[in-house]
């Protein structure tokens, strides 16, 4: 085989993977994941049930699959929220309102991204190598944020022992409020009429004081 024809070939292969995850996230957008079977995905993307099967083994590596680009997203908006400001403490900021716009423009990959962890018990070894890397490369990206703000004197040197801890606490932090919205502040719920976006902006407002430099240091 030529290098232009395996080229192509492969070229081939990917597009149609990526056309079974673009009809699988559309599927499971209408019915939802556990309503949608794998004859549901293989009439969306126009495919034989057996192809979609060279492809993936069943749903959840289908899933997986979505869980990956979901992670390709977020990491995007992160780097481009970072590209918004100057100083690390400002880009620290502007990361976590990217993060909640990502729950509220994307909410299937946010979904997806939330409940990643139930399906790694199943994944293969290339999939779960290649969703640990992509989770690493969107934690890396916040430490790097971290230590450039340690270094132009925006972040605490006092406060922020690790970077990698201080990322972890932001993230999940930001997360858990999101979460509440999302599931306390319903249509419904007791709390329906507070907004969100208030709340949102006060956690950030929270997060970044408690991890920021002490003026005139």
């Amino acid at each position: 085989m030529t290098d232009k024809l395996k080229t192509r070939r492969e070229r081939e292969r990917q597009a149609r993977h990526d056309a079974i995850l673009d009809a699988a996230e559309k599927v499971f957008s209408d019915k939802g994941y556990e309503r949608t079977s794998m004859d549901d995905i293989a009439r969306r993307a126009s495919l034989s049930r057996a192809l979609l099967y060279v492809y993936f083994k069943d749903k959840a590596a289908i899933q997986r699959g979505i869980v990956l680009r979901a992670g390709e997203s977020l990491r995007q908006r992160f780097e481009d929220a970072r590209k918004t400001a100057d100083t690390g403490l400002a880009q620290l900021s502007a990361i976590g309102r990217a993060y909640y716009r990502f729950c509220q423009e994307e909410p299937d990959y946010f979904a997806a991204l939330t409940h990643a962890s139930t399906g790694l018990q199943e994944a293969d070894e290339s999939q779960v190598e290649q969703m640990h890397c992509a989770e690493a490369a969107t934690m890396q990206l916040m430490m790097d944020t971290i230590e450039q703000g340690l270094a132009d004197g925006t972040l605490s040197q006092e406060r922020i022992r690790n970077p990698l801890e201080t990322a972890l606490y932001l993230r999940g932090a930001l997360h858990g409020v999101i979460m509440g919205c999302r599931q306390d502040m319903g249509e419904t719920g007791a709390f329906a009429d507070y907004p969100r976006e208030a709340l949102i902006e006060h956690t950030m407002m929270m997060l970044m004081s408690s991890i920021a430099a002490k003026s005139g240091n």
